[in-house]
């Protein structure tokens, strides 16, 4: 279980307050007005944030103080944080093996991460070489190389036509699944939080609350939604 209990987030002269827990497993949608710090409780929950109070717990080890890389989690965000200048292996391999030194059985997993995204035979391309969608194809296959139990995305499809950003969505919502991976997902599209998330955070006011049941609380928004959702 993901636990933030009285959590004071700061952000240069932000300030958001978080107390919630989110069950293992779960789907969940970060959703709320522009500014309101959806981006910033994502970065907090990551450790690019700084916490001054409260304690964010993950199966009640206190994460609080831990570097980004040393908790249990992968985030993709928006640009996919692909680099131009290595092949899709290469950036995969890079969950495993910053210093890309993989050995066979690392290599075989690599492929079958490609493999599981639908670009079996594309590692061998640069990002500048793939499509938006193989791009994240490829930033996606990185986090399921990863195998962490909490997975973050911060708009990850934003930029992609509704096709091929509903077919990221249900692949996230399947590989997940399958991993009984926690999965956050900050978005401003109300029809991505009803395809993948059973339970949404709402994010304003200076508060993240919930979570609550999605098709609930977007049927019946509080005025503050209301307003943003229009």
């Amino acid at each position: 279980m993901l636990r933030l209990e009285d959590v004071t987030i700061r952000q240069g002269d932000f300030t958001l307050h978080a107390a919630l827990s989110v069950p293992a497993g779960a789907h969940v949608a970060v959703i709320g007005p522009s500014g309101a710090g959806k981006s910033t409780f994502l970065g907090a929950v990551a450790g690019f944030v700084p916490v001054p109070s409260g304690r964010i717990e993950w199966d009640g080890v206190d994460l609080s103080a831990r570097s980004p890389s040393r908790r249990p989690i992968s985030i993709l965000f928006q640009d996919n944080n692909l680099f131009p200048h290595l092949t899709a292996f290469q950036n995969i391999a890079l969950g495993l093996k910053p210093s890309l030194r993989v050995n066979a059985a690392e290599q075989h997993q690599i492929e079958a991460a490609l493999a599981r995204v639908g670009l079996s035979g594309f590692g061998g391309r640069k990002p500048a070489e793939l499509s938006g969608g193989q791009q994240s194809r490829v930033a996606l296959a990185r986090v399921l190389l990863r195998a962490r139990p909490l997975v973050l995305l911060d708009e990850p499809f934003s930029a992609l036509g509704p096709a091929m950003k509903s077919e990221m969505l249900h692949l996230v919502r399947d590989i997940c699944a399958q991993t009984n991976a926690t999965l956050l997902m900050v978005t401003h599209d109300v029809n991505d939080a009803r395809a993948i998330a059973d339970s949404t955070i709402l994010v304003a006011q200076g508060q993240a609350t919930g979570p609550f049941p999605t098709a609930e609380l977007l049927d019946n928004p509080p005025p503050v939604l209301r307003e943003y959702l229009g």
